[in-house]
């Protein structure tokens, strides 16, 4: 009887573990990344992938100025070659710098003219990329017979979605919110009554005047996007595509989007089902400092220190500003560990030391670090938010300054116009910040808000990714918005007809009055006749 039982229970074990689906976690990831710090991002999503077991591989190409410098173990790279050279790339953003950095606020018209040549120089060698891509059949074919599960792409540079598209799947996108493309492609509610368009720096409190110029500001940059993309980018599309094909459509075909922000940083506005907040990935606790470096920061004493970073892609300024920051930082009582690889300024104090690289995470996790100067790149801003320590920005280009008026409204930053200041506008600021514990307590309460999530967002990014392999994508999360017309999206079509019968109605009303009218009127003339 023992041994029956026994062999029924095997049998039971059996025939459950041939009903119950196998839970296979290793995929095989595609991954078509950005440059600089959109790498740094991608590269923390990507390492989680492969410690977690799955396959990734990277699509960049022959000129990167960064991607070929940093390979690690661990994931395959496919580099298409490109007509440019890595020296094309670095010189055109090195002008696209300095005309949006030192040019635009003195001689505005001539560099934006300069700005929108460099721009466009950018936007072709993104379409020549594309082309080069696409005209690999024989990588496109072993990419699909590998079969990989979904391809996660940042649109910073363009073709990723395509390529998705190409493949048949399912994929990613890891933005920082320009809220452009979202509005347009991602169908993301944004109404502008209390969602202010990037670059203008308004709050989700506007007046009525800022009200007006945010309507009139969100309807020319939908137009000029709309033209854009048009003139630039459709006819791309199509040609690869091989039918007619735009880049809003195939990008409004993502399964989620990723978005580099959460609410210690944004405003509240509406959300959709498949638009998932992760910023803050890349943030991690403090480890030791470099001994050098630790020796440093311990000779400040009670005063603390004070870092400084322009980003990655800053490599030096003009001497004139250098001096002048120089000349306020050796004027605080802190010392301070500037990231920077230009020329030594001459008004350098004994208090501040020049590094080619700084450990910022960590610095900024020290007990001793009282202020961050930042650009205002979101992932500077995030490893501050992270560790609460107050800011003091100066933005540069491109999203800096929108980024920086949000954590100026939260209370926890002050900006200054690098251009503009002189260094007794920058130390008054940094004792400002250092010394007004205000400052202090505003980051504070954002890093706890960052902190008190039920998912820590380098979990989340990747439970998502993990979500669309398991579920073949994610098209289920995707609102009907995508399958209206821009009337219908807006029930104009509903108002017309709706209006259409009210006027029908109005109309019968008004022949019928009539009509009993000149009855009436008939009548009572007949009778006068008659008496």
């Amino acid at each position: 009887m023992r041994a029956c039982g026994k062999a029924a229970r095997c049998f039971l074990l059996l025939l459950g573990l041939i009903q119950t689906p196998l839970c296979v976690t290793a995929g095989k990831i595609l991954i078509w990344p950005g440059e600089f710090s959109h790498w740094l991002y991608m590269k923390t999503i990507m390492n989680e992938l492969i410690a977690r077991g799955h396959s990734v591989t990277i699509v960049t190409h022959s000129a990167t100025p960064f991607l070929l410098k940093d390979q690690s173990l661990g994931y395959n790279m496919e580099i298409i070659q490109v007509p440019y050279s890595t020296k094309d790339v670095t010189e055109n953003n090195e002008r696209i710098l300095k005309y949006w950095i030192y040019d635009f606020p003195s001689t505005r018209i001539q560099a934006f003219l300069n700005l929108a040549e460099s721009l466009d120089i950018m936007m072709e060698q993104n379409k020549a990329l594309c082309r080069e891509l696409f005209a690999r059949e024989d990588l496109l074919e072993k990419w699909r017979k590998e079969k990989f599960d979904v391809l996660l792409t940042d649109p910073v540079t363009l073709c990723g979605e395509l390529l998705a598209q190409k493949l048949n799947l399912p994929f990613i996108v890891c933005v920082r919110p320009f809220y452009i493309m979202e509005r347009h492609c991602g169908q993301l509610p944004s109404p502008p009554s209390y969602v202010s368009a990037s670059s203008l720096g308004y709050t989700d409190r506007m007046d009525f005047l800022q009200r007006v110029k945010n309507v009139l500001f969100t309807f020319f940059q939908d137009v000029m996007t709309n033209i854009m993309i048009m003139v630039k980018w459709n006819p791309l599309f199509t040609e690869v595509m091989g039918k007619p094909t735009t880049l809003c459509d195939t990008m409004s075909k993502a399964d989620i989007w990723l978005i580099r922000t959460y609410w210690d940083f944004e405003y509240p506005r509406p959300l959709l089902p498949n638009f998932k907040f992760v910023g803050g990935l890349h943030c991690k606790p403090a480890k030791p400092l470099p001994k050098e470096i630790e020796d440093f920061v311990q000779s400040s004493g009670d005063d603390g220190i004070v870092v400084f970073s322009l980003g990655s892609m800053i490599k030096n300024l003009t001497k004139e500003r250098a001096n002048t920051i120089a000349t306020a930082l050796g004027q605080i009582p802190q010392k301070v560990l500037w990231r920077y690889t230009g020329e030594k300024p001459e008004t350098l104090a004994p208090n501040t030391r020049l590094y080619d690289w700084i450990p910022q995470n960590d610095l900024l996790g020290h007990p001793k670090t009282k202020a961050f100067i930042t650009h205002g790149g979101l992932n500077g801003i995030y490893e501050a938010i992270y560790h609460g320590v107050p800011m003091v920005g100066l933005p540069l280009f491109a999203d800096q300054p929108d980024n920086l008026n949000h954590m100026t409204t939260k209370g926890a930053a002050v900006m200054l116009d690098i251009n503009k200041m002189d260094s007794k506008d920058l130390k008054q600021v940094l004792d400002d910040v250092i010394n007004n514990p205000s400052y202090k307590e505003s980051m504070m309460r954002l890093s706890r808000i960052h902190h008190d999530q039920p998912m820590k967002p380098l979990d989340r990014a990747v439970f998502w990714i993990e979500y669309v392999m398991r579920n073949k994508g994610a098209k289920h999360l995707r609102v009907e918005a995508h399958n209206l017309t821009w009337y219908q999206y807006h029930c104009l079509d509903v108002a017309a007809f709706l209006l259409s019968v009210i006027a029908l109605v109005v109309f019968i009303f008004v022949k019928t009055c009539r009509l009993l009218f000149r009855k009436c009127c008939r009548k009572t003339s007949a009778k006068s006749k008659k008496e």
